[in-house]
């Protein structure tokens, strides 16, 4: 139930006082009576009276109806409805609610980041190389300079909130006065309005453009590395900074070599007679071709290192190795001539399994050979 006391003397001041000494005087009173402040029977009921005599005095409009007809001329309640400073002011002072809300939405806001995926070669991403791309994004309008309006005009403050971006309601029940602050429909929350918009930009204040970039890929990018270009995103918005550009790498398979960190991998077929009496071949490497001894009596699955060869480190200097893992081929045609050689061989090693330690097939093969 609201009090029938006189408005002035709820607030205790004079009817002639200033619109800064009734704020002052609602400023201390509310502090004073807030019932989560103040644990008194009646601090709900005296908080409610104070807020509704700032509310009628606050506003110069119903201050001077009220001057002249008192409450009668508000029939006996006050309105639902109000925008600027009012019931949340107190709240900025107690809690730090109330315009954090629409300031957070009036300050600058960065722009959003984008995502551009790239695809090299393997020789690419090993040595580095340079990339030109085109990205589309939103930048900021060139003509009205983000401000929605039409140059040579300006954004009007929002007659709907005054300016602050939120609307705020109060609901009676039987519980009291509830307070619902929602963003002004009329700005959407940016406690300004565009009469005139930009031709350009239709009001939107952002234009989408087509930008390319040069971009320096260095030596050792791998599948799924990042590369952020500063400021090349989403333009922002309220004078923020632009978002970032991150592009992502991946890289094609190569046709007989494989990556793992910075090394590389090679399966290399060698014959019987190079396992057996061992060779030197020309191997080939990310830097050309490069000459691999292999020992006499090779085995299937023996790896052999050739250091240096392999990916440059991406943040440090040096490189990785490459790995040369051969395997002998068994010949599924045979000359002649060759087909009589394994013959003579076959009769030397006969059928019998040969424990590991023994002469074994390799020395024997090569008494043949020779």
């Amino acid at each position: 139930m609201t009090s029938e006391r006189d408005y002035y003397d709820i607030l205790g001041i004079s009817r002639s006082s200033s619109d800064a000494e009734i704020k002052r005087a609602y400023h201390r009173l509310a502090r004073e009576y807030h019932p989560d402040l103040n644990k008194s029977h009646d601090a709900e009921d005296r908080f409610k009276e104070i807020n509704e005599a700032y509310e009628v005095l606050s506003d110069r409009r119903k201050r001077s109806e009220y001057d002249r007809w008192g409450r009668t001329g508000f029939g006996g309640g006050f309105s639902t409805e109000f925008s600027g400073f009012g019931f949340s002011d107190i709240f900025d002072d107690l809690f730090g609610f109330g315009g954090m809300r629409s300031a957070a939405r009036r300050a600058p806001q960065k722009g959003a980041d984008l995502r551009y995926d790239l695809t090299l070669s393997f020789e690419e991403a090993a040595f580095g190389s340079k990339k030109e791309i085109e990205i589309a994004r939103l930048s900021t309008c060139p003509a009205c300079r983000g401000t929605g309006a039409d140059p040579g005009t300006e954004p009007i403050r929002c007659p709907q909130c005054s300016g602050t971006g939120e609307v705020r309601r109060v609901r009676q029940s039987v519980f009291g006065s509830f307070v619902n602050v929602g963003t002004c429909g009329r700005c959407g929350g940016e406690g300004e309005v565009v009469t005139t918009p930009c031709t350009e930009c239709r009001g939107q204040k952002q234009v989408r453009v087509t930008k390319r970039l040069s971009i320096d890929v260095p030596a050792g990018v791998d599948d799924g590395t990042q590369i952020r270009l500063s400021e090349e995103g989403q333009a922002g918005t309220r004078g923020g900074m632009p978002g970032n550009l991150y592009v992502v790498i991946s890289v094609r398979k190569h046709a007989y070599f494989k990556r793992q960190n910075h090394d590389i991998f090679l399966e290399l077929p060698i014959n019987v007679a190079q396992a057996a009496l061992g060779d030197e071949l020309e191997v080939p490497t990310l830097n050309g071709s490069k000459k691999l001894n292999i020992p006499a009596g090779t085995q299937t699955g023996e790896t052999f290192r050739l250091r240096k060869q392999g990916i440059p480190y991406l943040r440090g200097e040096g490189r990785g190795d490459q790995m040369v893992t051969v395997y002998v081929v068994t010949p599924q045609k045979l000359t002649l001539e060759q087909r009589q050689l394994f013959e003579e061989l076959a009769a030397t090693l006969g059928k019998e399994v040969i424990p590991q330690g023994e002469r074994g097939f390799f020395d024997r093969l090569k008494e043949v050979l020779r």
